[in-house]
């Protein structure tokens, strides 16, 4: 019997069929119209529009491909990188403080809560992993990648993939080389070919390999084609050498600029409108510019897909799990443990941190009382139970006295009669996030002069039967519309609070300075000042209680950098926000600082303890398909605490960087040592071949460096012949 609804494919594939055989099948008996259907959002574009301006990402997901009279479901997508952008949600710290994290089973475990959270509110694919790599601290969504290094992004990506997967579908993005901001819709980013695979695509592959569902390609052109229309990237890279089994959808509102170049391309599903293609595509099937057989193949990878996760997306919970007591206790987990801390000197010959509960706090800044959760464009999260840090140290400590920092010498004035003065500084969304501004005003031609009326009704028939979802306070003061954050014009703190930290520290010699930011800060001019620091990033709904329990001792900071914090911008590589055209290399990040001999403010994988470790007895070995090292991690001190052991290799080849090949954190009691093994596949040596286009396998000569951070002066090193 031909299959002819999902319904029959859903049973075919149940009976042991294979779910592409399938979806040929089905497509095979769809109509012309519904064929096309399935190509773009299901939305109208300007009713969207209005939607979307009057809140509506936050409403509902948005839908496509879904086709009632076959009971075909489509998709139901939802952003949520630190949590579901649609309902009341709870609020996770941001991608790169769970980078600090270096704790995959973590980052799979708030995975499993995001992805929870999303199909309870009736979404099904998540737009939740954004791995483009930190290339410059100025970019403006830095935070919600997992950080400067393609192995560690994409163990961490591969991680949370695992733990949405559980619920809903998961979609990796911005395919690719989508490292700035402000000119995402009109920059052409030119990298050759080592870069592109060595650098800026193994962390993409990797959560191919980890079986993503989904991939969303990016707004930026790259080597002179726009991403959504990149046949190279799409088809050759994705799906051809890498086997990608999935499908493919675009950017929003803009992701694409022609119809058929896109779909002849690969890119399978136009988001979130019906907007080019559903103007132009007709057209271009009548005239040959794209085929019927390019339509049927995007419908059959979608379907197809659809039917590999029908188990897991046939499931729903009831919508008591979005922000839920579990998950509340898991998000403050998380903000303990992506604290990272950079300075914890001596006063009066002890460590200032960890503190006592009996100590009187002078809790000092702007956003000690402010609900700081990062950015306020698509990964917004409308959690309604955030607790500042002002909440969490007031309920963790005897005294915790107040003061906006406003008038730095009131300030001081607090501070003078306290134990010890906590000053929290940084940025909020209006510095850095998603860029909602100005554009090239030639993408105005890319709307269509109207709506189709029956779309539209369907649409509205939609938006009045979705429930409500209260508006946080926090977000109701805001400016109409997405904020317009953007890369940042500095990478150092406002000079206020610089201002603010000299003089509460001049006041108080037992001053804490509080870091809220989504990368690396400069804190060149300031950081001698004082004799802590921590880096407590954007921290989700429990960030305050998470700093008070670093802050106490109750849990042992073990967060290590996942970036390179430099002394100064001459360090790093160019960056220019406004670039019409702009090339990547492969040195950015730890091994740019390696290469030019420089020292960083604070090295990639650095972070303090309250204790201290060391390597005991490490060694390299080559065993078959893997290089392993092995060896001992000690407890020297008195607390119980966990390190990350990390492996770099030195490779033969003139001119190629080192890399991070492998890393592992570990729990050690106090006092103890715990073994450890870091296997490196073989494979995750080789280099790419530039005239080729395929990978050259790793011979010759290596270096090992068995570390607890770049440029560790303790590490362990050891060659192997390959």
């Amino acid at each position: 019997m031909t299959v002819s609804s999902f319904e029959e494919a859903r049973a075919a594939v149940n009976e042991g069929r294979e779910a592409a055989e399938v979806a040929r099948e089905l497509v095979g008996s769809m109509s012309p119209e519904d064929r096309l259907w399935c190509l773009d959002g299901d939305a109208p574009t300007w009713a969207g529009l209005a939607f979307l301006a009057g809140g509506g990402y936050h409403r509902a997901p948005f839908l496509a491909a879904k086709v009632d009279h076959l009971g075909l479901p489509g998709i139901a997508f939802s952003d949520g990188p630190r949590g579901a952008v649609v309902g009341n949600a709870t609020c996770f710290p941001v991608t790169m403080a769970r980078g600090a994290t270096w704790d995959a089973s973590l980052e799979e475990r708030v995975g499993c809560a995001i992805g929870r959270e999303l199909r309870a509110i009736g979404a099904t694919l998540a737009g939740s992993v954004c791995v483009n790599l930190l290339r410059h601290p100025a970019w403006g969504r830095a935070q919600e990648t997992y950080g400067e290094d393609p192995l560690h992004v994409g163990e961490l990506g591969a991680a949370l993939t695992r733990g949405l997967q559980r619920h809903v579908m998961a979609c990796v993005k911005h395919f690719a080389c989508n490292s700035m901001e402000n000119a995402r819709f009109s920059v052409d980013i030119e990298v050759d070919e080592v870069a592109l695979h060595e650098v800026y695509l193994p962390h993409f592959r990797r959560i191919v390999d980890a079986g993503v569902a989904c991939v969303m390609s990016a707004y930026n052109s790259l080597n002179g084609e726009w991403c959504g229309e990149n046949r190279d990237m799409l088809t050759r890279v994705l799906r051809d050498e890498w086997g990608f089994e999935g499908f493919v959808i675009s950017d929003w509102i803009f992701g694409l600029r022609d119809a058929a170049r896109s779909l002849s391309a690969g890119l399978d599903i136009e988001m979130p409108y019906r907007m080019v293609r559903a103007q132009h595509l007709s057209a271009a099937l009548e005239h040959g510019t794209v085929t019927w057989e390019d339509v049927d193949s995007a419908v059959e990878r979608v379907i197809a897909t659809l039917l590999r996760f029908d188990d897991v997306l046939t499931h729903r919970p009831a919508q008591d799990v979005v922000g839920c007591a579990e998950h509340r206790e898991l998000a403050r987990e998380v903000a303990a443990r992506a604290i990272v801390v950079l300075r914890n000197e001596l006063v009066e010959g002890q460590p200032l941190l960890p503190l006592t509960p009996d100590t009187r706090l002078a809790v000092i800044g702007r956003l000690a009382d402010t609900v700081n959760l990062g950015d306020g464009g698509s990964s917004d999260v409308w959690d309604l139970d955030c607790r500042t840090v002002l909440d969490g140290l007031s309920d963790a400590f005897a005294v915790a006295l107040h003061d906006d920092g406003s008038d730095p010498w009131k300030a001081a004035s607090v501070a003078s009669v306290a134990d010890a003065a906590v000053v929290v500084v940084g940025y909020t969304f209006l510095d850095e996030g998603e860029y909602i501004g100005a554009t090239d005003p030639s993408l105005g031609q890319l709307f269509p002069p109207g709506d189709e009326s029956e779309v539209v009704e369907r649409f509205e028939a939609m938006c009045n039967s979705i429930p409500s979802t209260e508006v946080p306070e926090r977000v109701a003061s805001r400016p109409a519309g997405f904020s317009v954050g953007g890369d940042r014009d500095t990478l150092r703190l406002h000079s206020q609070d610089v201002d603010l930290i000299r003089t509460v520290a001049s006041a108080n010699p037992r001053t804490i300075v509080v870091v809220q930011a989504g990368s690396a800060v400069i804190m060149t001019e300031w950081i001698a000042s004082v004799p802590a620091v921590v880096l407590a990033w954007y921290g989700g709904s429990r960030a305050g209680d998470g700093l008070a329990d670093i802050l106490l001792g109750a849990v042992n900071p073990s967060a290590r950098l996942p970036f390179t914090i430099p002394a100064e911008e001459s360090d790093l590589p160019p960056f220019d926000r406004d670039a019409a055209e702009f090339r990547y290399d492969r040195w950015h990040g730890w091994w740019r600082f390696a290469r030019n001999g420089r020292a960083p403010a604070f090295p990639f994988g650095f972070g303090l303890s309250y204790t201290d470790f060391t390597l005991v007895d490490a060694g390299i070995s080559a065993e078959g398909n893997a290089v392993v090292a092995r060896g001992r991690l000690a407890n020297v001190g008195v607390r119980d605490g966990a390190d990350v052991v990390q492996v770099y290799a030195e490779l033969p080849y003139p001119d190629t960087p080192a890399r991070l090949v492998g890393f592992n954190r570990l729990e050690v009691r106090a006092g103890e040592e715990v073994p450890f093994e870091v296997r490196v596949p073989v494979e995750r040596l080789a280099t790419r071949d530039a005239n080729g286009g395929a990978w050259r396998a790793a011979s010759g000569h290596h270096r090992f460096i068995i570390a607890r951070f770049a440029s560790d002066p303790d590490a362990c090193s050891a060659e192997v012949d390959l």
